[in-house]
Formats: C-alpha cells, structure tokens, sequence
C-alpha cells in the first residue's frame, strides 16, 4: 500500500494520534517512516504529549534543537513500540507549509499524516491551518487526523 510516510509532529494530541496513525498503516509491511519535527516558539508553556515542554518566546536556538530532538526520540520510542523498525527522524527550520511539502518531495513520500490542529492553531485560524494547506498543495496524498 504505502512504501513512505511522513509524520510531521509538534508535541501536540493531534500530532501523536498522527503518527499512532502512520504505525497503523505501514504495520503489515516495510513501510519506511519519516517523522518530521519543525520548531516553533509558542507562547503556551504547559505540558505536551509526550512530555517536552512548549518554549517560551524568549527560548533560545539551543532549547529549541534540544527540545525538538527529544521530541523525536519520543517519536521514535513510541513508532518502535508499535513495531515500525524503518524510521527516520528530522528536524528542519523554516515555514512549516514549505518544509512539509519540500520533505515529501525530496523523500518521495507517498502520503503524509499529520494532525489537524497543532500547538500554534490559534494562528491558524486566522491564516489558514498547516494541515489545510498542505491538503490542498501536496503532491502526494494527504491524511489528516483528528
């Protein structure tokens, strides 16, 4: 069915249940997983999922690499967990519509699953959600999970 999947995450629910998603529909095969981390400054400072704090607007490059790569190890643990063996993790910088659809491209991805709402949605209802977008200018096909 599919051979590549990319899972952009950002510590939200909706993230998670994505990627809960993508593990469901590569398990009966060798499905190759990419989980994509993009770091965003949010004002939000309370717990996310998988335990990684939201940053201040004041954090630094520093925190948000390291916040954004335990974020991915979680990921990871969590994909292993549900059997997927043929995952690989990133993190890039820039606008998340444009690294979304610039990773698939580059990677050849088949589909992509992502939350329907992330951590900064609250902009997103005034310009458009990231999940709407990529929906409407993916190459490829697009899941999203609420």
């Amino acid at each position: 069915m599919y051979t590549k999947i990319l899972v952009p995450i950002d510590g939200s629910a909706h993230s998670q249940h994505a990627l809960s998603v993508a593990c469901k529909l590569s398990e009966q095969n060798s499905t190759k997983v990419y989980v994509l981390h993009i770091p965003e400054v949010v004002s939000n400072t309370s717990k996310l999922i998988w335990g990684v704090g939201a940053l201040a607007s004041d954090a630094t490059s520093e925190h948000l690499a390291s916040a954004g790569e335990a974020l991915l190890e979680e990921a990871e643990t969590f994909a292993k967990a549900k059997g997927i063996r043929n995952i690989e993790t990133m993190i890039e910088q820039g606008r998340p519509v444009d690294i979304i659809l610039e990773v698939s491209r580059r990677e050849g991805v088949d589909v992509i699953v992502m939350g329907s709402r992330g951590l900064s949605d609250l902009g997103g209802m005034v310009a458009g959600s990231v999940s709407h977008k990529v929906g409407h200018l993916a190459q490829c096909g697009v899941i999203t999970v609420s």
